[in-house]
């Protein structure tokens, strides 16, 4: 079956064919660890795990890499030379205030001004989010990488550009990436260097102009003593731009100077995935970085863009713990809200489309629990032809169109199958790509059960153990305990069972 994907480099669905039979190499932009990552960005994260789920659900091996920005990414990105403070900078002033609030508990960050200790912090916190809602990447450490560990190839890009006649040490000792010397400049965004010379938008700074041949060009390598992060350099005691990292960690972990897809939210795609692209072709010679950049569209919040100001502005923990909507939140429920809408349009997060999740995450996970009881837990082996598998299939090759697999499998879940071995071994293969009925240890790689899990089961036992007592009491205590921790009890042949609430 052919898989075909949206490209935006080329504006238009093409047919995907890995440049490697042997395997897809893939690289999503991650997060910029300076404070708690927010629905909108995990969407983008998702949406990328779910290409990869795709692509092995139809039999590639995926080689999937992730970046964790932790220098050089400023406050003012909107440029592609960036300006104001260092994002992690920033972070320092405020982990100050919310270690006194308690948002940051105390001890978590023993050094607020050390911005190791913060990138530290709130990268364990995204990779732990990360991980329960299934994002297969956060479980591979080795395709996780900090830009703080990959100086010395960043230094070695900026070198082989410099050589190459791309890149220059302007007036000021910064190093500057030359747009002119790269036609292909624009391609992706739109944004050609006429346009950029117009304005398009505020897209150039007005800082550091009389530095530069070209008002576009962006750094490379800032010489900056105060700065809170640096390192030695041919070019001075200083710091990388934020857009080189990307082009240097993809390359150096996925082994190729032309990937298969690079992803990221569409906020990416100018200035950073613009410069990406010019940085590394400039380096490596190549007239492509990537075959298909994908990206996903905004997320919205009842209708409104998301802000602090606004007061809707919630992380993956506001959703998951009820500061969101008033609710606890079951992490495969939130998985399904943000993977459910086409990537390529805009999403609105709403209290109803969570129920509506929840609604679907609970008939998938009763279902399986009603093929199993059918079929003794032995699922058999099915392939694309089972009907139910072709049609969700289909769906997913059709540029990840999730609300179409959805508009087939949630019906079929309501059905009786009379196969019911075949239809759990369908359900398994569905749940590869879903990941969400149910969503648990062995989604996300690891294969381990929770301390809360162990906890729990150890407390179902206990009951079991109560009632062959006739401690009745006891018993009741017990099912009170585990129902106040958001887990419904129930009597199954083989003992208590509880299952997490969905929502």
């Amino acid at each position: 079956m052919e898989i075909k994907f949206y490209n935006t480099l080329t504006n238009a669905t093409e047919t995907f064919q890995p440049a490697d039979t042997d395997c897809v190499r893939m690289y999503s932009c991650g997060p910029t660890v300076y404070d708690f990552a927010h629905i909108g960005n995990f969407r983008s994260f998702l949406f990328a795990d779910v290409i990869r789920r795709t692509l092995e659900f139809f039999g590639h091996k995926v080689h999937h890499v992730m970046n964790i920005t932790d220098v050089g990414h400023m406050t003012d990105d909107s440029n592609a030379d960036g300006g104001g403070q260092d994002k992690m900078q920033a972070a320092a002033t405020r982990v100050k205030e919310d270690k006194k609030s308690g948002k940051v508990p105390e001890g978590a960050v023993q050094n607020p001004d050390d911005p190791y200790q913060i990138a530290e912090y709130y990268m364990n916190a995204f990779l732990d989010d990360a991980k329960l809602l299934g994002v297969k990447v956060a479980s591979e450490p080795d395709n996780i990488l900090r830009a703080t560990e990959n100086i010395d190839v960043m230094q070695e890009m900026i070198t082989q550009l410099l050589k190459n006649g791309h890149a220059y040490v302007g007036p000021d000792r910064v190093v500057y990436y030359s747009v002119e010397s790269f036609p292909a400049y624009g391609k992706l965004s739109g944004n050609t260097l006429d346009r950029l010379l117009t304005g398009a938008g505020g897209r150039i700074s007005d800082e550091n102009q009389s530095n530069k041949k070209h008002p576009a060009d962006f750094m490379l390598w800032k010489p900056d003593q105060s700065h809170i992060m640096k390192w030695k350099s041919p070019w001075g005691m200083g710091y990388p731009g934020w857009h080189i990292e990307c082009s240097c960690m993809a390359r150096k972990r996925l082994g190729r100077d032309v990937i298969d897809i690079h992803t990221g939210g569409e906020d990416l795609i100018f200035p950073h995935h613009e410069c990406e692209i010019a940085q590394t072709c400039g380096a490596t010679g190549k007239d492509k970085f990537a075959n298909i950049w994908m990206h996903a569209r905004f997320l919205m919040v009842e209708g409104e863009k998301m802000s602090k100001s606004k007061g809707n502005f919630w992380t993956v923990r506001d959703v998951l713990e009820g500061r969101a909507t008033g609710t606890q939140v079951h992490p495969a429920v939130l998985r399904l809200e943000l993977i459910k809408s086409h990537y390529r349009a805009n999403m609105n997060f709403t209290k109803k489309g969570l129920l509506d999740s929840a609604g679907a995450v609970k008939r998938l996970t009763d279902f399986r629990a009603k093929l199993e009881a059918a079929c003794g837990g032995k699922a058999e082996p099915v392939d694309l032809s089972y009907p139910i598998l072709k049609e969700f299939a289909e769906a997913l090759a059709d540029d990840l169109n999730i609300a179409g697999a959805l508009g087939a499998i949630l019906p079929w879940a309501s059905s009786t199958p009379d196969d019911a071995g075949a239809a759990l071994g369908a359900l398994n293969r569905i749940n590869e790509v879903l990941a969400v009925a149910p969503l648990g240890a062995g989604d996300v790689g690891s294969g381990e059960a929770s301390g809360e899990q162990v906890e729990i089961e150890s407390l179902c036992r206990q009951i079991d153990d109560a009632r062959q007592r006739k401690d009745w009491p006891t018993a009741d205590g017990l099912r009170k305990d585990i129902e106040s921790r958001g887990y419904n009890v129930k009597n199954s042949p083989n003992g208590t069972i509880a299952e997490k609430r969905l929502a």
